[in-house]
Order: C-alpha cells, then structure tokens, then sequence
C-alpha cells in the first residue's frame, strides 16, 4: 500500500500561498549584504521556484515599491522597478504574446538592461552632433 507524503499544490491555485516568499527575504538579504560589502551583484530567477501567484504578490508586498519605474517596449515588454529596498530591483520580461518568460529580483546599483551599451554611445553622439551642426536645406531650382 502506497502512502501520499506531499501533495503538490495545483498548477495555478488562487490565493494559495506556500512560504516561499518568507524563504527568499533571507537570500535578498545575503546577496545585499554582498553588494555592500564586496560589489558582488546577484539575483534570484523567481520563475525558477515553486512559488504560487500569491506567493509573488505577498513577495512584492513584502518588498514594497520605490522611486524609480521603468518600461521598454523590445521584442515584448519589460518592466524594471526598484523595490522600496534599495539595491534590490524587480525585473519582468513578457514575451510579445504577454506571456512571461523572465521574472527576476536583481540586487544591484542600477539593472543592465538600463545601462546604454558602449557600442551605442558612437550613434548617441552623431545625433548630438546633427542638433548642433544641422545641415543646410539644399536649394533646388524651381
């Protein structure tokens, strides 16, 4: 005779929360600690744990909201937020159908995806020089 020891949650429960949440604070917490004290950047991929919608919503609560909100619009969306912590960010990618294909707290000074990239910066400073030299409009006869 075969016993059940776990059940697992179902698929998409609502409202069923599984700790999870709890269970990540102390990570986010040594993975600051981190940041401050030697520079090291992590971040924890929630998409890779067995957390529940509610589970993510009790960890957003948690965390609280901050001051900076940011949105991109490539290949889907993506939404970087800053956390009511500092240094500890909440970064979600949706595919261009709306479905999620990346949610990650990120514990850094400023997430990559905002930083320009420095093969960039040559093109950000040829439109500079466009505004400050504007070319001269050709005369055509008429």
């Amino acid at each position: 005779m075969s016993h059940k020891i776990f059940e697992a949650p179902p698929s998409d429960p609502k409202g069923l929360t599984t700790g999870l949440a709890d269970a990540v604070i102390p990570e986010i917490a040594s993975l600051l600690d981190d940041l401050i004290e030697n520079g090291n950047e992590g971040a924890i991929d929630l998409r890779s744990l067995p957390m529940t919608d509610a589970d993510r919503d009790a960890l957003r609560e948690k965390l609280g909201t901050g001051e900076v909100r940011a949105t991109l619009e490539v290949a889907g969306t993506s939404t970087i937020e800053e956390t009511a912590i500092r240094g500890v960010w909440w970064i979600r990618h949706e595919a261009g159908d709306g479905q999620i294909a990346n949610e990650q707290i990120a514990i850094t000074l400023l997430p990559d995806i905002l930083r320009t990239h420095p093969d960039d910066l040559p093109q950000g400073r040829a439109r500079l020089e466009e505004l400050l030299n504007p070319s001269e409009p050709e005369e055509t006869d008429l």
